[in-house]
């Protein structure tokens, strides 16, 4: 190997920056020359597709977002769109491409490796923690931690007012984010995709904590959670909950943003380094990963495939502690 694209595809994740460093640096560690292909398989099939160097990615280990860019490639979908990508990787002679995202990104690898034999490898980046393969994805603790510092400033003026806050965090399949910040901010209830939300099971707990005279509430909900999203769940609970005054905040693209926390960039830089390293040794669409301390490599077909499950045991923590 001569050459390797690297390029960051799906939603953002903080630390995307730092494994990008890891790969230009691990390449050129090796006498290797990396190429940035800016926004993803957008910048694949235009040719956006440049030669990077050490310089080119000093000072962006603490930035979060990506410096390649992210965009969504419709066209990348039609064997036209795959064709050009592939035309563009024999013009610049890559012998490689290591490809950061998640379940979308590693579809297109796959789909892209078996039409024309491009040795791919995975870096997983995405908030969400759902990808199999891996105990952490990249930009999952930054994630954590920004929900966490918004919901403790929300405790503050919900304690202010006896109000009752149901605070939306992402998670449109999975509830790690929404599982684990809502243990940490020590919330009455957590509402994940996982399980089933009863609105009236809801409502008795909320009704406990009034007992109790707890003086402010906050109830933690997945974007994806079935009971329709923090707006749905807050009008049932007025209708039938008034002793508390209730507000919605929806947190968003806040959770994406911000400097990578210190996991995050060890992470991503074990891994962009494990990434080249996996190159030089001949796999192929495979995503690196770390679980229990250790680099693993699966197949992109089962970390698309079997994503990881919640931990229940978490959930009846959080249950115990909410009382």
């Amino acid at each position: 190997m001569k050459k390797i694209g690297i390029f960051t595809s799906g939603g953002d994740a903080p630390g995307m920056n730092a494994a990008v460093r890891a790969v230009v640096r691990t390449c050129l560690s090796n006498n290797l020359q990396p190429y940035g292909i800016y926004e993803g398989y957008k910048g694949l099939i235009a040719g956006d597709i440049y030669p990077l160097t050490s310089k080119d990615v000093s000072n962006i280990i603490q930035k979060g977002g990506t410096f390649l860019k992210s965009a969504r490639c419709k066209e990348f979908h039609l064997p036209e769109g795959r064709q050009k990508a592939f035309e563009n990787i024999q013009k610049h002679q890559l012998d490689g491409i290591v490809a950061i995202g998640g379940d979308g990104t590693f579809t297109g690898a796959n789909i892209f490796n078996q039409e024309f034999n491009v040795p791919f490898i995975g870096i997983p980046g995405t908030i969400d923690n759902d990808l199999y393969g891996t105990d952490y994805t990249i930009g999952y603790d930054t994630a954590l931690n920004t929900v966490i510092d918004a919901v403790d400033k929300i405790r503050d003026t919900a304690n202010s007012h006896n109000r009752l806050f149901l605070v939306e965090v992402m998670g449109r399949d999975a509830g790690f984010i929404a599982l684990r910040s809502g243990i940490a901010v020590g919330a009455e209830a957590i509402l994940v995709p996982e399980t089933p939300t009863y609105i009236n099971e809801l409502i008795a707990k909320l009704e406990s904590g009034t007992k109790t005279h707890k003086q402010s509430m906050i109830v933690i909900v997945a974007e994806g959670d079935d009971a329709g999203g923090a707006y749905k769940i807050a009008e049932e609970v007025k209708q039938k909950c008034s002793n508390y005054d209730t507000r919605v905040t929806i947190l968003g693209h806040i959770q994406r943003g911000g400097s990578p926390s210190a996991l995050d960039r060890v992470l991503a830089s074990h891994l962009g380094n494990a990434a080249v390293n996996a190159l030089l040794e001949g796999k192929t669409n495979l995503m690196v990963g770390i679980v229990n301390k250790d680099v693993t490599y699966t197949s992109f077909d089962k970390a698309i495939k079997h994503h990881q499950t919640i931990n229940m045991d978490l959930l009846k923590l959080a249950e115990v502690l909410s009382c």
